[in-house]
Protein backbone atom coordinates (compact mmCIF):
# COMPACT_ATOMS: atom_id res chain seq x y z
CA UNK A 1 0.00 0.00 0.00
CA UNK A 2 1.42 3.34 -0.71
CA UNK A 3 1.36 6.51 1.30
CA UNK A 4 -0.44 7.96 -1.03
CA UNK A 5 -3.45 5.68 -0.49
CA UNK A 6 -6.64 6.58 1.49
CA UNK A 7 -7.53 4.32 4.79
CA UNK A 8 -8.76 1.11 3.54
CA UNK A 9 -12.01 1.38 5.13
CA UNK A 10 -12.82 4.65 3.02
CA UNK A 11 -11.12 2.42 0.01
CA UNK A 12 -13.32 -0.26 0.81
CA UNK A 13 -16.69 1.57 1.38
CA UNK A 14 -15.54 3.78 -2.39
CA UNK A 15 -14.81 0.82 -4.60
CA UNK A 16 -17.85 -0.96 -2.89
CA UNK A 17 -20.19 1.81 -3.86
CA UNK A 18 -18.04 2.22 -7.70
CA UNK A 19 -19.01 -2.15 -8.20
CA UNK A 20 -22.76 -0.84 -6.49
CA UNK A 21 -24.07 1.22 -9.37
CA UNK A 22 -23.94 -1.82 -11.68
CA UNK A 23 -26.23 -4.15 -9.61
CA UNK A 24 -28.22 -1.59 -9.34
CA UNK A 25 -29.31 -0.68 -12.50
CA UNK A 26 -30.03 -4.18 -12.82
CA UNK A 27 -32.33 -5.39 -9.73
CA UNK A 28 -33.75 -1.65 -9.02
CA UNK A 29 -36.25 -2.06 -11.62
CA UNK A 30 -37.60 -5.57 -11.38
CA UNK A 31 -40.60 -4.53 -9.23
CA UNK A 32 -41.56 -2.41 -12.29
CA UNK A 33 -41.99 -5.00 -14.35
CA UNK A 34 -45.65 -5.16 -14.53
CA UNK A 35 -45.72 -1.47 -14.65
CA UNK A 36 -43.50 -0.92 -17.94
CA UNK A 37 -45.29 -3.47 -19.69
CA UNK A 38 -48.39 -1.63 -19.29
CA UNK A 39 -47.19 1.72 -19.53
CA UNK A 40 -45.29 0.88 -22.39
CA UNK A 41 -47.93 -1.11 -23.98
CA UNK A 42 -45.94 -4.52 -24.32
CA UNK A 43 -45.41 -7.68 -22.49
CA UNK A 44 -43.07 -8.26 -19.17
CA UNK A 45 -40.86 -10.99 -21.89
CA UNK A 46 -40.34 -7.65 -23.79
CA UNK A 47 -39.68 -5.99 -20.55
CA UNK A 48 -37.22 -8.37 -19.24
CA UNK A 49 -34.81 -7.45 -22.52
CA UNK A 50 -34.17 -4.35 -20.42
CA UNK A 51 -31.75 -6.39 -18.95
CA UNK A 52 -30.68 -8.33 -21.36
CA UNK A 53 -29.55 -5.52 -23.43
CA UNK A 54 -27.99 -3.74 -20.64
CA UNK A 55 -25.40 -6.69 -20.02
CA UNK A 56 -24.51 -7.16 -23.35
CA UNK A 57 -23.75 -3.94 -24.02
CA UNK A 58 -22.04 -4.16 -20.13
CA UNK A 59 -20.02 -7.08 -21.17
CA UNK A 60 -18.95 -5.84 -24.53
CA UNK A 61 -17.77 -2.29 -22.96
CA UNK A 62 -15.68 -4.80 -20.53
CA UNK A 63 -13.19 -5.40 -22.98
CA UNK A 64 -12.38 -1.50 -22.67
CA UNK A 65 -12.49 -0.43 -19.55
CA UNK A 66 -9.31 -1.89 -18.32
CA UNK A 67 -7.09 -1.36 -21.18
CA UNK A 68 -8.39 2.51 -21.09
CA UNK A 69 -7.25 2.51 -17.41
CA UNK A 70 -4.21 0.66 -18.37
CA UNK A 71 -3.05 3.63 -20.74
CA UNK A 72 -4.89 6.54 -18.99
CA UNK A 73 -5.51 6.04 -15.04
CA UNK A 74 -7.47 4.39 -13.24
CA UNK A 75 -9.20 7.22 -11.91
CA UNK A 76 -10.00 9.45 -15.16
CA UNK A 77 -11.55 6.43 -16.69
CA UNK A 78 -14.06 5.82 -13.70
CA UNK A 79 -14.93 9.23 -13.71
CA UNK A 80 -15.47 9.07 -17.43
CA UNK A 81 -17.50 6.73 -16.75
CA UNK A 82 -19.62 7.91 -14.28
CA UNK A 83 -20.66 10.76 -16.33
CA UNK A 84 -21.66 9.03 -19.25
CA UNK A 85 -23.87 6.71 -16.84
CA UNK A 86 -25.51 10.08 -14.95
CA UNK A 87 -26.83 10.94 -18.64
CA UNK A 88 -27.94 7.38 -19.91
CA UNK A 89 -29.70 7.31 -16.58
CA UNK A 90 -31.57 10.78 -17.31
CA UNK A 91 -32.66 9.30 -20.69
CA UNK A 92 -33.65 6.04 -19.38
CA UNK A 93 -36.43 8.09 -16.93
CA UNK A 94 -37.50 10.19 -19.70
CA UNK A 95 -38.36 7.46 -22.17
CA UNK A 96 -41.99 7.52 -23.33
CA UNK A 97 -41.40 4.03 -25.14
CA UNK A 98 -39.49 0.40 -24.92
CA UNK A 99 -36.99 1.61 -28.05
CA UNK A 100 -36.06 4.82 -26.32
CA UNK A 101 -35.82 2.58 -23.08
CA UNK A 102 -33.49 0.09 -24.56
CA UNK A 103 -31.41 2.64 -26.01
CA UNK A 104 -30.61 4.22 -23.52
CA UNK A 105 -30.53 0.94 -21.24
CA UNK A 106 -27.66 -0.02 -23.51
CA UNK A 107 -26.07 3.11 -22.97
CA UNK A 108 -25.99 2.55 -19.23
CA UNK A 109 -24.97 -0.83 -19.56
CA UNK A 110 -21.78 0.99 -21.73
CA UNK A 111 -20.80 2.65 -18.24
CA UNK A 112 -21.69 0.82 -15.97
CA UNK A 113 -19.18 -1.77 -15.24
CA UNK A 114 -16.27 1.09 -15.07
CA UNK A 115 -15.94 0.94 -11.04
CA UNK A 116 -16.59 -2.83 -10.91
CA UNK A 117 -13.80 -3.31 -13.30
CA UNK A 118 -11.36 -1.02 -12.89
CA UNK A 119 -11.50 -1.22 -8.78
CA UNK A 120 -10.16 -4.91 -9.10
CA UNK A 121 -7.02 -3.18 -10.76
CA UNK A 122 -6.67 -0.26 -8.13
CA UNK A 123 -7.40 -3.22 -5.01
CA UNK A 124 -4.45 -5.15 -7.16
CA UNK A 125 -2.54 -1.73 -7.36
CA UNK A 126 -2.08 -0.70 -3.72
CA UNK A 127 -1.84 -4.46 -2.07
CA UNK A 128 -0.73 -8.03 -2.57
CA UNK A 129 -1.25 -11.59 -1.35
CA UNK A 130 -3.72 -11.86 1.67
CA UNK A 131 -3.78 -8.14 1.95
CA UNK A 132 -5.18 -7.79 -1.50
CA UNK A 133 -8.04 -10.76 -0.25
CA UNK A 134 -9.32 -8.92 2.33
CA UNK A 135 -9.66 -5.69 0.59
CA UNK A 136 -11.54 -8.09 -2.59
CA UNK A 137 -13.04 -9.60 0.40
CA UNK A 138 -14.03 -6.31 2.24
CA UNK A 139 -15.17 -5.07 -1.35
CA UNK A 140 -17.77 -8.00 -2.47
CA UNK A 141 -19.08 -7.99 0.88
CA UNK A 142 -20.16 -4.56 0.68
CA UNK A 143 -21.09 -4.69 -2.83
CA UNK A 144 -23.13 -7.75 -2.06
CA UNK A 145 -25.44 -5.13 -0.05
CA UNK A 146 -26.87 -4.01 -3.71
CA UNK A 147 -28.75 -6.72 -4.98
CA UNK A 148 -30.24 -6.90 -2.12
CA UNK A 149 -31.75 -3.75 -1.14
CA UNK A 150 -31.84 -2.40 -4.56
CA UNK A 151 -35.21 -4.17 -5.39
CA UNK A 152 -36.23 -3.40 -2.18
CA UNK A 153 -35.74 0.57 -3.03
CA UNK A 154 -37.56 -0.50 -6.16
CA UNK A 155 -40.63 -1.56 -4.36
CA UNK A 156 -40.80 1.28 -1.80
CA UNK A 157 -41.07 3.50 -5.02
CA UNK A 158 -43.50 1.86 -6.47
CA UNK A 159 -45.55 1.09 -3.47
CA UNK A 160 -45.18 5.26 -2.25
CA UNK A 161 -47.65 6.00 -5.91
CA UNK A 162 -44.43 7.14 -7.72
CA UNK A 163 -43.77 5.76 -11.13
CA UNK A 164 -41.62 3.81 -13.03
CA UNK A 165 -39.54 7.06 -13.92
CA UNK A 166 -38.40 7.88 -10.55
CA UNK A 167 -36.27 4.59 -10.03
CA UNK A 168 -34.48 5.50 -12.62
CA UNK A 169 -33.68 9.10 -11.02
CA UNK A 170 -32.78 7.25 -7.77
CA UNK A 171 -30.12 5.96 -9.82
CA UNK A 172 -29.40 9.79 -11.48
CA UNK A 173 -28.61 11.05 -7.67
CA UNK A 174 -26.68 7.46 -6.31
CA UNK A 175 -24.30 8.02 -9.51
CA UNK A 176 -23.99 11.66 -8.84
CA UNK A 177 -22.94 10.99 -5.40
CA UNK A 178 -20.29 8.58 -6.42
CA UNK A 179 -18.90 10.89 -9.04
CA UNK A 180 -18.24 13.33 -6.59
CA UNK A 181 -16.66 10.86 -3.91
CA UNK A 182 -14.04 9.45 -6.13
CA UNK A 183 -13.33 13.26 -7.52
CA UNK A 184 -12.76 13.67 -4.22
CA UNK A 185 -11.10 10.52 -2.66
CA UNK A 186 -10.00 8.09 -4.88
CA UNK A 187 -6.18 8.39 -5.77
CA UNK A 188 -4.39 7.86 -9.06
CA UNK A 189 -3.01 4.12 -8.68
CA UNK A 190 -1.67 4.01 -12.15
CA UNK A 191 1.20 6.13 -12.54
CA UNK A 192 2.38 7.79 -16.16
CA UNK A 193 5.35 5.63 -16.09
CA UNK A 194 3.56 2.15 -15.59
CA UNK A 195 1.17 3.00 -18.63
CA UNK A 196 0.82 1.33 -21.58
CA UNK A 197 -0.28 2.77 -24.80
CA UNK A 198 -4.01 2.36 -26.19
CA UNK A 199 -2.87 0.49 -30.02
CA UNK A 200 -6.06 -0.94 -31.31
CA UNK A 201 -4.26 -3.93 -33.06
CA UNK A 202 -2.06 -4.70 -30.23
CA UNK A 203 -4.93 -4.89 -27.88
CA UNK A 204 -6.75 -7.24 -30.07
CA UNK A 205 -3.22 -9.09 -29.85
CA UNK A 206 -3.16 -8.92 -26.42
CA UNK A 207 -6.67 -10.23 -25.91
CA UNK A 208 -6.09 -13.35 -28.06
CA UNK A 209 -3.04 -13.76 -26.02
CA UNK A 210 -4.58 -14.13 -22.80
CA UNK A 211 -7.96 -15.30 -24.05
CA UNK A 212 -6.31 -18.35 -25.63
CA UNK A 213 -4.47 -19.29 -21.83
CA UNK A 214 -6.17 -22.35 -20.72
CA UNK A 215 -4.97 -21.68 -16.92
CA UNK A 216 -6.72 -18.01 -17.48
CA UNK A 217 -9.80 -19.29 -19.43
CA UNK A 218 -10.30 -22.05 -16.64
CA UNK A 219 -9.98 -19.74 -13.85
CA UNK A 220 -12.24 -17.49 -15.14
CA UNK A 221 -15.19 -19.76 -16.33
CA UNK A 222 -14.78 -21.37 -13.33
CA UNK A 223 -16.14 -18.14 -11.12
CA UNK A 224 -18.01 -16.55 -14.19
CA UNK A 225 -20.00 -20.64 -14.23
CA UNK A 226 -20.41 -20.91 -10.71
CA UNK A 227 -22.05 -17.48 -10.39
CA UNK A 228 -24.36 -18.08 -13.18
CA UNK A 229 -26.15 -20.56 -10.67
CA UNK A 230 -26.54 -17.37 -8.12
CA UNK A 231 -27.47 -14.91 -11.06
CA UNK A 232 -30.25 -16.95 -12.79
CA UNK A 233 -32.49 -16.94 -9.37
CA UNK A 234 -31.54 -12.80 -10.11
CA UNK A 235 -32.64 -12.35 -13.04
CA UNK A 236 -35.57 -14.77 -12.47
CA UNK A 237 -36.80 -12.49 -9.81
CA UNK A 238 -39.92 -11.31 -10.62
CA UNK A 239 -40.96 -14.59 -11.40
CA UNK A 240 -39.60 -16.51 -8.47
CA UNK A 241 -41.24 -14.14 -6.07
CA UNK A 242 -44.39 -12.84 -7.60
CA UNK A 243 -45.19 -16.19 -8.90
CA UNK A 244 -44.03 -18.67 -7.30
CA UNK A 245 -43.55 -17.73 -3.62
CA UNK A 246 -46.66 -15.41 -4.06
CA UNK A 247 -45.65 -12.56 -3.19
CA UNK A 248 -46.32 -8.92 -4.49
CA UNK A 249 -43.91 -5.99 -5.47
CA UNK A 250 -43.01 -5.31 -1.48
CA UNK A 251 -41.83 -9.16 -1.65
CA UNK A 252 -38.28 -8.99 -3.34
CA UNK A 253 -36.84 -9.27 0.45
CA UNK A 254 -37.78 -12.30 0.94
CA UNK A 255 -35.17 -13.51 -2.07
CA UNK A 256 -32.43 -10.66 -2.28
CA UNK A 257 -31.64 -10.65 1.09
CA UNK A 258 -31.18 -14.35 1.81
CA UNK A 259 -29.40 -14.39 -1.33
CA UNK A 260 -26.96 -11.15 -0.94
CA UNK A 261 -26.68 -12.04 2.75
CA UNK A 262 -25.38 -15.92 2.10
CA UNK A 263 -22.93 -13.32 -0.39
CA UNK A 264 -21.93 -11.46 2.25
CA UNK A 265 -21.13 -13.83 4.92
CA UNK A 266 -19.39 -15.71 2.21
CA UNK A 267 -16.84 -12.76 1.98
CA UNK A 268 -16.97 -11.61 5.65
CA UNK A 269 -15.47 -15.48 5.96
CA UNK A 270 -12.95 -15.05 3.42
CA UNK A 271 -11.44 -12.04 4.50
CA UNK A 272 -10.92 -13.36 7.88
CA UNK A 273 -9.49 -17.08 6.46
CA UNK A 274 -7.37 -14.77 4.41
CA UNK A 275 -3.72 -16.02 5.92
CA UNK A 276 -5.33 -18.78 7.82
CA UNK A 277 -5.74 -21.34 4.71
CA UNK A 278 -4.41 -22.03 1.82
CA UNK A 279 -6.56 -20.36 -0.92
CA UNK A 280 -7.26 -24.26 -2.25
CA UNK A 281 -8.94 -25.05 0.48
CA UNK A 282 -11.11 -22.03 0.56
CA UNK A 283 -12.44 -22.98 -2.92
CA UNK A 284 -12.88 -26.35 -2.10
CA UNK A 285 -14.68 -25.36 0.79
CA UNK A 286 -16.97 -22.79 -1.22
CA UNK A 287 -17.99 -25.73 -3.67
CA UNK A 288 -18.53 -28.08 -1.27
CA UNK A 289 -21.26 -24.86 -0.02
CA UNK A 290 -22.53 -25.13 -3.68
CA UNK A 291 -22.75 -28.76 -3.71
CA UNK A 292 -25.05 -28.64 -0.52
CA UNK A 293 -27.35 -26.42 -1.62
CA UNK A 294 -27.76 -27.27 -5.03
CA UNK A 295 -28.66 -30.90 -3.16
CA UNK A 296 -31.14 -29.14 -0.73
CA UNK A 297 -32.89 -26.59 -3.75
CA UNK A 298 -33.64 -30.07 -5.69
CA UNK A 299 -34.95 -32.02 -3.23
CA UNK A 300 -37.17 -29.56 -1.50
CA UNK A 301 -38.56 -28.29 -4.82
CA UNK A 302 -38.77 -31.35 -6.27
CA UNK A 303 -41.34 -32.47 -3.28
CA UNK A 304 -43.10 -29.29 -1.96
CA UNK A 305 -46.42 -28.78 -3.68
CA UNK A 306 -46.34 -24.87 -3.00
CA UNK A 307 -42.91 -23.24 -2.03
CA UNK A 308 -43.09 -21.91 1.27
CA UNK A 309 -40.78 -19.32 3.21
CA UNK A 310 -37.83 -19.35 4.40
CA UNK A 311 -37.35 -23.27 2.64
CA UNK A 312 -37.48 -21.83 -0.65
CA UNK A 313 -34.80 -19.78 -0.03
CA UNK A 314 -32.33 -21.24 2.79
CA UNK A 315 -30.27 -23.14 -0.05
CA UNK A 316 -30.19 -20.21 -1.88
CA UNK A 317 -28.00 -18.46 0.72
CA UNK A 318 -25.72 -21.51 1.40
CA UNK A 319 -25.03 -21.16 -2.51
CA UNK A 320 -24.10 -17.62 -2.10
CA UNK A 321 -22.12 -18.08 0.63
CA UNK A 322 -19.90 -20.93 -1.02
CA UNK A 323 -19.96 -18.24 -4.71
CA UNK A 324 -18.46 -15.94 -2.38
CA UNK A 325 -15.53 -18.18 -0.72
CA UNK A 326 -14.70 -18.82 -4.37
CA UNK A 327 -14.77 -15.76 -6.36
CA UNK A 328 -12.01 -13.34 -4.77
CA UNK A 329 -9.14 -16.50 -4.97
CA UNK A 330 -9.98 -17.18 -8.61
CA UNK A 331 -9.98 -13.14 -9.39
CA UNK A 332 -7.30 -12.58 -7.44
CA UNK A 333 -5.42 -15.40 -9.66
CA UNK A 334 -6.39 -14.29 -12.54
CA UNK A 335 -5.07 -10.77 -12.16
CA UNK A 336 -2.10 -12.13 -10.65
CA UNK A 337 -0.95 -13.82 -13.86
CA UNK A 338 -0.69 -10.69 -15.98
CA UNK A 339 0.86 -8.20 -13.12
CA UNK A 340 1.29 -5.66 -16.12
CA UNK A 341 -1.77 -5.78 -17.71
CA UNK A 342 -4.13 -5.93 -14.66
CA UNK A 343 -6.59 -4.07 -15.90
CA UNK A 344 -6.77 -5.45 -19.97
CA UNK A 345 -7.05 -8.86 -17.39
CA UNK A 346 -9.80 -7.48 -15.02
CA UNK A 347 -11.68 -6.53 -18.25
CA UNK A 348 -11.73 -10.03 -20.38
CA UNK A 349 -12.41 -11.37 -16.73
CA UNK A 350 -15.38 -9.42 -16.32
CA UNK A 351 -16.71 -10.00 -20.03
CA UNK A 352 -16.38 -13.91 -19.61
CA UNK A 353 -18.76 -13.23 -16.43
CA UNK A 354 -21.17 -10.77 -18.16
CA UNK A 355 -21.57 -12.70 -21.13
CA UNK A 356 -22.65 -15.94 -18.89
CA UNK A 357 -24.94 -13.65 -17.30
CA UNK A 358 -26.31 -12.21 -20.28
CA UNK A 359 -27.08 -15.91 -21.62
CA UNK A 360 -28.53 -16.23 -18.08
CA UNK A 361 -31.33 -12.96 -18.17
CA UNK A 362 -31.81 -13.66 -21.97
CA UNK A 363 -31.80 -17.03 -22.30
CA UNK A 364 -32.17 -19.64 -19.67
CA UNK A 365 -34.30 -17.62 -16.99
CA UNK A 366 -36.66 -17.29 -19.94
CA UNK A 367 -36.83 -21.15 -20.52
CA UNK A 368 -36.37 -22.03 -17.00
CA UNK A 369 -37.71 -19.58 -14.61
CA UNK A 370 -41.76 -20.86 -15.19
CA UNK A 371 -41.04 -24.27 -12.90
CA UNK A 372 -39.24 -23.89 -9.63
CA UNK A 373 -37.66 -27.20 -9.91
CA UNK A 374 -36.12 -26.20 -13.31
CA UNK A 375 -34.69 -23.45 -11.62
CA UNK A 376 -32.78 -25.12 -8.93
CA UNK A 377 -31.71 -28.11 -11.57
CA UNK A 378 -30.51 -25.04 -13.79
CA UNK A 379 -28.63 -23.91 -10.72
CA UNK A 380 -27.34 -27.37 -9.95
CA UNK A 381 -25.80 -27.48 -13.27
CA UNK A 382 -24.14 -24.21 -13.30
CA UNK A 383 -22.28 -25.48 -10.03
CA UNK A 384 -21.91 -28.15 -11.35
CA UNK A 385 -19.92 -27.08 -14.59
CA UNK A 386 -18.03 -23.93 -12.54
CA UNK A 387 -16.31 -27.37 -10.23
CA UNK A 388 -15.18 -29.27 -13.34
CA UNK A 389 -13.40 -26.09 -14.60
CA UNK A 390 -11.95 -25.50 -11.48
CA UNK A 391 -10.90 -28.92 -10.68
CA UNK A 392 -9.33 -29.44 -14.43
CA UNK A 393 -6.74 -26.37 -13.17
CA UNK A 394 -6.48 -27.85 -9.40
CA UNK A 395 -5.40 -31.70 -11.22
CA UNK A 396 -3.01 -29.58 -13.72
CA UNK A 397 -1.31 -27.25 -10.60
CA UNK A 398 -0.80 -31.09 -8.70
CA UNK A 399 0.59 -32.51 -11.59
CA UNK A 400 2.59 -29.76 -12.43
CA UNK A 401 3.61 -29.70 -8.63
CA UNK A 402 4.29 -33.74 -8.61
CA UNK A 403 6.71 -32.98 -11.63
CA UNK A 404 8.71 -29.95 -9.82
CA UNK A 405 9.32 -32.25 -6.83
CA UNK A 406 10.08 -35.49 -8.89
CA UNK A 407 12.85 -33.27 -10.73
CA UNK A 408 14.05 -31.69 -7.37
CA UNK A 409 13.13 -28.40 -8.84
CA UNK A 410 10.39 -27.41 -5.97
CA UNK A 411 9.59 -28.47 -2.39
CA UNK A 412 8.17 -31.70 -1.39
Amino acid sequence: MTAASPSTRRLALLLAGLAMFGPFSIDTIFPAFPQLAQRLGVDEVAVQQTVSVYLLFYGLMSLAHGPLSDAWGRKRVILGGLVVFVGASVGCALSTDLTTLLMFRALQGLSAGVGMIVGRAVIRDLYHGHDAQRLMSQVSMIFGIAPAIAPIIGGWILLSGAGWPLIFWFLVVFSLLLLVATARFLPETHPIDARTPLSPRGLVRDYLRIGSNPRFMRLALAGSINFGGIFLYIASAPMFVMQHLRLGEGGFAWLFIPTIGGMTAGSFLSGRMAGRTTPTRQVSIGFICCAVSAVLNTGYVAMAPQLALPWAVLPIFIGGLGMALIFPILALAVLDMYPHQRGLASSLQAFLQLMVSTLVAGLVSPLLSHSPLQLALGQAAFFAVGFVFWYREHRRERAEQALRVATGEGPP
